[in-house]
């Protein structure tokens, strides 16, 4: 119905056309300009039931928290830049953008924001999880779907926007990497507005698909280094087992002087000196390397705990607790996933992996601990790490990532075994 005063339709909510008797337009009714703001509101309410937001439909820039949940630079800097990247998008969405990061960095909710923001200014938006949206595309090939495949594939190929939540999270079977790059393709192609979430290494997604995903000419690639939000105490992780090395700090650690050769005692006093500056401004990579009792786990631990006092996050873990851990995840009573446990030892802002050795271990234990390094690698995220092997016993393609001058400072430790003060005789 229309406004009651309104002098054109009367209160009907429909006007006439006033075309002559021969036009084919003559008697077509249409709805009066009263009846404006409520036509516009249901086209409006429409694109949303559309959009598939649901819930998100409340996330916006507007309760979003830029600074995260987190005291160090490097965190805050990328959710900040991600968060102004984003906004610019979706103000004018042109090109794709790639929200990648660990799990509760806040990537979902930059992408909802953007997906609202383009409906409140009217364009058509499709938001969906990728693996619901494969699990759309197979029900309507069910005996008693109401929904037509041709229709649901072609609206998501050529949506305005369209947003694909969590990629690489979907089951990589044949049929599903085709049709996601059926889509992806078509919309490079067309260079139609994108925007994608993702937490996996981008070296997982099907070739031709991530071909896509690093084009620079289209494509801007927002990483987010960002702790979980839903973490009370996102700075700090159940996996670390800093507390029991409490007291390895620089102001405890010996400096052996007098005790061992000039030589050993000169090497010492070298990783000292970095494992300080490191700890400092925490940047690229530090490798302490030497034999048991040298001295090398006493100053990871050091430069973690400056971190920690400062107010920053550290996850400081030996190599077989960190592998231990990843094992206990595919027990049926644990309550932490594979993934996100693994997510979170790739993405910490600064590890210490301490002890690192492949002796004996299983191929599998040996692709995990490649994994996480190349990670970290080919990201630079600030990592210190201990280990007593031999070039022999790193292998090559390991040795490569930890020995590069061009991301590690290398601190060859000689000196022997330390023994502790003796005892003053009463």
């Amino acid at each position: 119905m229309g406004d009651a005063d309104c002098p054109n339709c009367l209160g009907i909510g429909f006007v006439s056309s006033n075309a002559d008797i021969e036009d084919p337009e003559f008697g077509r009714l249409y709805p009066c300009s009263c009846r404006f703001e409520d036509l516009q509101r249901a086209i409006t309410n429409q694109k949303q039931l559309s959009s598939t937001l649901g819930p998100l439909s409340k996330k916006t820039f507007d309760n979003f928290i830029p600074s995260g949940n987190t005291t160090e630079p490097r965190q805050k800097d990328s959710l900040q830049r991600a968060f102004e990247q984003s906004q610019s998008f979706a103000n004018t969405p042109e090109g794709w953008i790639v929200l990648h990061g660990g799990y509760g960095c806040g990537k979902t909710h930059l992408a909802a924001a953007i997906a609202n923001q383009c409906l409140s200014q009217g364009q058509d938006v499709l938001f969906v999880n990728t693996p619901d949206l494969l699990d759309h595309l197979r029900s309507t090939f069910a005996p008693g779907s109401t929904i037509d495949y041709d229709e649901m594939f072609e609206q998501t190929r050529n949506i305005f926007l369209l947003v694909l939540d969590d990629l690489g999270a979907e089951n990589p079977t044949q049929w599903a990497q085709e049709k996601l790059y059926q889509i992806i393709n078509h919309r490079y192609n067309a260079a139609l507005p994108t925007v994608i979430t993702c937490n996996v290494n981008l070296e997982s997604i099907e070739p031709r698909i991530r071909s896509r995903l690093v084009d620079i000419d289209l494509v801007r690639k927002l990483i987010i280094q960002a702790p979980d939000f839903r973490r009370a105490d996102s700075d700090q992780t159940d996996l670390s087992s800093l507390p029991i090395h409490s007291r390895q700090t620089f102001e405890t650690f010996e400096s052996r002087a007098g005790e061992i050769p000039s030589e050993h005692h000169k090497r010492l006093s070298i990783a000292v000196t970095a494992a300080k500056s490191f700890a400092e401004n925490p940047e690229g990579w530090l490798l302490l390397i030497g034999g048991h009792g040298c001295g090398k786990t006493h100053l990871a631990a050091a430069v973690a705990n400056y971190r920690v006092r400062n107010g920053s996050p550290a996850l400081f873990i030996t190599s077989a607790d960190l592998l231990d851990h990843l094992r206990a995840t595919f027990s049926p009573d644990s309550l932490v996933r594979f993934d996100k446990q693994f997510a979170e030892l790739r993405n910490t802002p600064l590890l210490i992996l301490d002890d690192l050795t492949l002796e004996s271990a299983t191929p599998w234990a040996r692709e995990k601990l490649m994994q996480l390094i190349d990670h970290r690698y080919v990201t630079r995220l600030p990592t210190v790490i201990t280990t007593s092997a031999d070039k022999s016993d790193l292998g090559t393609r390991l040795e490569s990532r930890l020995l590069n001058p061009a991301i590690s400072t290398i601190c060859p430790i000689t000196a022997p075994m330390y023994k502790g003060k003796k005892r003053r005789s009463r």
